[in-house]
């Protein structure tokens, strides 16, 4: 990722949110090939309204 490269900062150069988990993550991706593909938020597509529910799921209440 770009922000790993500039260390740990966005493109407009701020601080990357949840750098540790986004270290656990890719720590535990390494073993496995990934491949990310981007796609738009709320715009219907199955698998990224399953994960807002999912998450939606996982906050306590």
């Amino acid at each position: 990722f770009g922000w790993q490269k500039r260390g740990w900062k966005t493109a407009d150069k701020k601080p990357v949110k949840n750098v540790e988990l986004w270290q656990r993550l890719l720590q535990a991706l390494e073993p496995h090939k990934v491949e990310w593909h981007w796609v738009k938020g709320h715009a219907g597509h199955p698998e990224n309204e399953r994960c807002d529910e999912l998450a939606r799921q996982a906050v306590p209440r």
